[in-house]
């Protein structure tokens, strides 16, 4: 009876592929939050008592509690510019892009808080023609600070990314007129092995055994003393008698034994 790969069950037919993640900002969690103010605390720390040693303590309490208003304020803007930012679709994997349009997302909503802070430090409303010379400033702030922001939370998921495996040992072993190619199965021909790929043919010196060891980190498996099949290669299974033969890409046809048949039956390749 035929049987081809389409009638397969999917989570054997499809191949796993990695997961691929579009490029946006860690998920927003309390702990987000809190790291970012715990960063925006110190940072606000260092500038209160940069330079107020002599400066009266109420100066001191008074100048702290305007800029680390400013410095949460100015940080829970930029944690939230960024997920706007990654909402509207601004948010890429192009480092530039992405500190721009968070900063200038920023820009708007820290010149409304600088303003605000700046007339209660002059216990007044500061002049309407003061917002243009604030507003270049705040921005070159927003858009500096959000370059920094960007580049490390980059630089933290690139280091929280597992590594890439390293590539199956065995396609080292491949001659040079097979590099490149997909290894669909390996034939033991006496002392050597005859590669099946999809570039051609050829014979190296190796065992089956060792070779099984090497393939690991491709999909497929052993299934007959003399073969080892690539899970990709396969085009059709059929089974008569008793036994069960695999048709691969490039028409060879590979025998099944009892001894693997019925781990294979359990994956679904026969």
């Amino acid at each position: 009876m035929q049987h081809s790969l389409r009638e397969l069950p999917p989570a054997v037919r499809e191949t796993p592929t990695p997961a691929v993640h579009a490029s946006r900002p860690e998920p927003l969690s309390l702990r987000t939050v809190l790291r970012v103010l715990a960063i925006a605390t110190g940072v606000g720390i260092f500038v209160t008592l940069l330079g107020a040693w002599r400066a009266p303590l109420l100066k001191i309490l008074e100048r702290g509690a305007y800029v680390m208003a400013y410095s949460w304020l100015g940080s829970l803007t930029g944690v939230a510019s960024s997920r706007f930012a990654a909402r509207l679709g601004l948010w890429s994997s192009n480092f530039w892009r992405s500190a721009l349009a968070t900063g200038l997302i920023m820009t708007p909503p820290m010149l409304a808080v600088v303003w605000v802070i700046a007339s209660l430090e002059a216990r007044r409303p500061l002049p309407a023609s003061t917002l243009p010379e604030m507003l270049w400033y705040v921005a070159l702030i927003c858009i500096g600070s959000s370059l920094l922001a960007v580049r490390l939370a980059t630089q933290r998921g690139a280091a929280a990314l597992p590594a890439a495996p390293p590539p199956p040992k065995f396609l080292e072993r491949l001659p040079l007129k097979l590099r490149g190619g997909e290894v669909w199965a390996v034939e033991a021909e006496d002392h050597y092995l005859r590669l099946h790929t999809s570039k051609g043919q050829d014979l190296i010196l190796l065992r089956l055994a060792d070779a099984v060891a090497e393939l690991d980190g491709i999909e497929g498996a052993q299934v007959h003393r003399s073969w080892w099949v690539a899970r990709d290669a396969i085009v059709g299974a059929r089974r008569g008698d008793g036994r069960a033969t695999l048709t691969l890409k490039d028409g060879a046809e590979v025998p099944v034994s009892r001894t693997y048949a019925g781990e294979l039956r359990a994956r679904g390749w026969i």
